[in-house]
């Protein structure tokens, strides 16, 4: 039976004495073109949080509307958010985890406060600051911070590709977001790679 996230691991740190507690998630790290991009959430010590965030999980899980409801849910509860973002170019110069830790460390300077402790998602710790953190296993599937941040993460994400749309015609990219769906793999056999594909993603074709 699945059980939606809850504030189990914020509760017992804000019990510890942390008082702003980060959750970061990224979105897009799969895909074949466009950036990755991290979110950072900090939720407030706020009991009504799970009935006001309620169905708020893992993004993936979610339906568009369903993510687009939550993001703007997620956005009336707190002021404490940012998406930041790592370009295809960064990808393919860095690789995806430096990539990735790059867009999470870009996400925390737009805060405009630092957190004392970050929970992330399994594979995004962050060892260059010095700030507690613990990264969890399928933490989006257990933890509200980082399922609110897994939703802003892919609503600004997808959002973004939908605008590149536009600026790239004929990779659908505002169908599939970037991901190597069949008919993205289609267009870039016809077309070739775009100035935000990632040279160094291999695809089947």
């Amino acid at each position: 039976m699945r059980t939606d996230p809850d504030l189990t691991f914020e509760q017992n740190l804000w019990q510890s004495g942390f008082q702003t507690i980060a959750g970061l998630d990224e979105a897009g790290r799969g895909a074949l073109a466009g950036p990755v991009a991290v979110g950072a959430v900090i939720l407030p010590n706020d009991t009504p949080l799970l009935s006001t965030l309620k169905r708020v999980r893992d993004s993936k899980q979610m339906t568009p509307l369903a993510r687009d409801s939550a993001s703007a849910r997620i956005k009336e509860v707190t002021p404490l958010y940012a998406v930041g973002f790592s370009s295809a170019d960064e990808i393919d110069s860095l690789g995806i985890v430096a990539a990735t830790r790059l867009a999470a460390l870009r996400a925390l300077e737009t805060l405009s406060i630092v957190p004392d402790y970050l929970l992330t998602d399994f594979r995004l710790e962050l060892p260059e600051l010095d700030i507690f953190q613990t990264a969890l296993v399928k933490g989006d599937a257990r933890c509200l911070s980082i399922a609110c941040a897994s939703v802003l993460a892919k609503t600004a994400r997808d959002a973004l590709m939908r605008g590149l749309d536009a600026e790239h015609p004929g990779y659908q990219l505002g169908k599939h977001k970037g991901y190597g769906t069949q008919a993205h793999r289609l267009a870039l056999k016809r077309l070739g790679y775009s100035s935000i594909h990632r040279k160094t993603f291999s695809f089947k074709k």
